[in-house]
């Protein structure tokens, strides 16, 4: 089964045997609807992320599939199997938490094998260690196991957690915003790591995240979550350039939107007019009809500013300048359209000269970039 809303890319399940799928799985905490009616598969092997703010569903979906929190009505399988109402410790699934749950008390090595010794027949003492030490080898804790747990960093916690998960051999590893105590730079560090343990272990991994560059960079697919409803799912690159809505655009990446109306349309097509009563085209997505209103994305990097006039360029005013290394981030007003983000690479900004607040400049960018979405 297809979520809600596809992108019109590849299906990434399509290829893959379901390793795990909701059947109108709805949610509800008393009046409140946390989940509406979800349906879609998810692919054996599959790097799956639910990206949405707080309070969009994403989590309710996670701990569904868990099985902390049954549904309301619909059902959930896994391996082909209904476990709707199957207890969570029953499943063939993993949980890697925020703040990670290790035992305090416990060395490394008995937080992992923690699970093993929960199962019936209990394993032996011998494959217990041999199995820990497996795991603590995909993490690149080799040694570590006599280690208490207040003695590892943010970054060596985190992996212990994964290796509890991984050490049972899950169907499924799911992913409970788990970077998030992390620093920017390890959180990177780790976002490699989880990629490339995913596809060495070849295990479905469910991720949830509020983070974008987070879902962007680990991901196979991505739902975007709101309102407890999938409101587009597809790979990174898909989402980024063929954004559905408003939300989905603003939600994944940088964005600049100029609203107004649609005044005319081909198949691919149109062009909006503003309140100030100015022109632009661009590609339009979805069933938009003349006379509707609607929003012009533009990403960021897609604007050139420059500091002469060029033909269908609109004058501008720098009002801030932040140097991110790679590139610099503008912000730029216009006397009608208001303020827009300008990203310049480095080079660019090299070879065409910087702007200081203050400077006037001048934007313009290939109708074909813009991309003119439905208002939501």
């Amino acid at each position: 089964m297809q979520s809600q809303i596809d992108s019109g890319a590849k299906d990434h399940t399509a290829d893959r045997p379901l390793v795990a799928e909701f059947r109108a799985a709805t949610k509800r905490y008393g009046a409140v609807l946390a989940a509406d009616a979800l349906s879609f598969g998810i692919g054996r092997g599959e790097f799956l992320s639910f990206l949405g703010p707080s309070g969009c569903g994403k989590t309710t979906a996670l701990r569904m599939l868990a099985g902390f929190d049954p549904p309301t009505s619909g059902d959930v399988y896994l391996d082909g199997e209904r476990v709707t109402d199957v207890p969570a410790y029953r499943r063939p699934v993993n949980m890697v938490f925020q703040h990670y749950a290790l035992f305090p008390h416990m060395t490394v090595a008995q937080n992992i094998g923690y699970g093993l010794l929960q199962r019936r027949p209990r394993p032996g003492r011998d494959e217990v260690a041999r199995k820990v030490d497996r795991a603590l080898d995909m993490v690149r804790l080799t040694g570590f196991g006599p280690r208490r747990i207040w003695e590892m960093s943010g970054g060596q916690q985190q992996r212990v957690a994964l290796a509890r998960a991984i050490v049972n051999e899950p169907k499924v590893l799911l992913l409970d915003e788990p970077l998030a105590a992390l620093d920017r730079k390890l959180r990177r560090e780790m976002q490699i790591e989880l990629q490339t343990l995913q596809r060495q272990l070849g295990i479905t991994f469910v991720l949830v995240t509020h983070d974008q560059e987070e879902a962007l960079s680990m991901s196979d697919r991505i739902c975007i979550m709101r309102g407890g409803r999938i409101v587009q799912s597809g790979s990174p690159n898909a989402l980024y350039d063929q954004p559905v809505s408003r939300y989905v655009a603003d939600f994944v990446g940088k964005s600049n939107f100029i609203d107004g109306t649609l005044t005319a349309r081909t198949a691919t097509e149109g062009q909006i007019e503003c309140a100030s009563g100015l022109r632009f085209a661009g590609r339009v997505s979805g069933a938009l009809a003349a006379g509707a209103r609607a929003a012009l994305s533009i990403r960021p990097e897609q604007i050139d500013l420059a500091h002469s006039a060029r033909p269908g360029a609109e004058p501008v005013t720098v009002i801030n300048r932040i140097f991110l290394g790679e590139h610099t981030e503008y912000l730029v007003r216009h006397a009608s359209l208001g303020d827009l983000m300008v990203l310049v690479a480095r080079q660019a900004e090299a070879s065409a000269g910087r702007f200081a607040p203050g400077d006037a400049g001048f934007i313009s960018w290939a109708p074909e970039t813009g991309l003119i979405l439905p208002q939501d």
